[in-house]
């Protein structure tokens, strides 16, 4: 189906390009979305009318995307969830995770606009692109964590292997400075118990006596 772009395309054409895609990307998502028409005569007329209106409505929402991707790029959202030991989540994180998230922090964000190939499933840091128009796309970070400690440590640049490997060593520490406790403490006893040798003299000394 040939179809007049009112809109700019990802990988497909800008602004009043006629293209040529499949029937079923046509009718169930460019055409119900209303970024492009069925090439006719009317159509085509009827672009050619609006044409200016629609480059100034388009170049207004630009200014708006690219000042609200201003603001947004490079920021780094946190979300808390349960996962195993090993980093992997119970669950995932979706698009309407991230854009809930960017929401909360005073951004406006559609979660039509978080572009992700599938949902996340591990703790860490997660780049995602957002689509705020056809023409403005910009940067964030999601923090997938267990506590907000965890989250805090891994924005510092630490892995769930790091910190897992950190806390096993710390644990390991804690144990051998408990052995250690209890070493020190069992000397210490063995020092308060006299010695059969010590004991002797003081037998001998009573024989002396008599």
């Amino acid at each position: 189906m040939d179809i007049i772009l009112l809109e700019r395309v990802a990988k497909l054409g800008q602004m009043g390009e006629v293209v040529t895609v499949k029937d079923g990307f046509a009718r169930n998502y460019l055409l119900p979305q209303g970024k492009g028409l069925r090439v006719n005569a009317a159509n085509l007329a009827r672009f050619e009318a609006e044409k200016a209106q629609m480059e100034a409505r388009n170049l207004e929402t630009k200014n708006e995307a690219q000042s609200l991707a201003d603001k947004l790029d490079g920021q780094q959202f946190i979300l808390i969830r349960s996962a195993s030991d090993a980093g992997a989540l119970y669950g995932s994180v979706t698009t309407r995770d991230a854009a809930e998230a960017a929401t909360a922090e005073g951004f406006s964000v559609d979660k039509r606009q978080v572009i992700m190939l599938a949902g996340i499933k591990e703790l860490g840091l997660h780049d995602v692109m957002v689509r705020l128009h056809p023409e403005v796309e910009c940067k964030v970070t999601l923090n997938v964590a267990r506590s907000q400690e965890e989250a805090e440590l891994q924005a510092s640049g630490k892995s769930i292997q790091e910190l897992a490997a950190e806390e096993e060593a710390e644990a390991e520490f804690e144990i051998e400075q408990l052995f250690d406790d209890i070493g020190a403490a069992q000397m210490d006893d063995d020092e308060l118990v006299p010695s059969s040798e010590d004991e002797q003299p003081a037998a001998e000394d009573a024989s002396d006596d008599e």
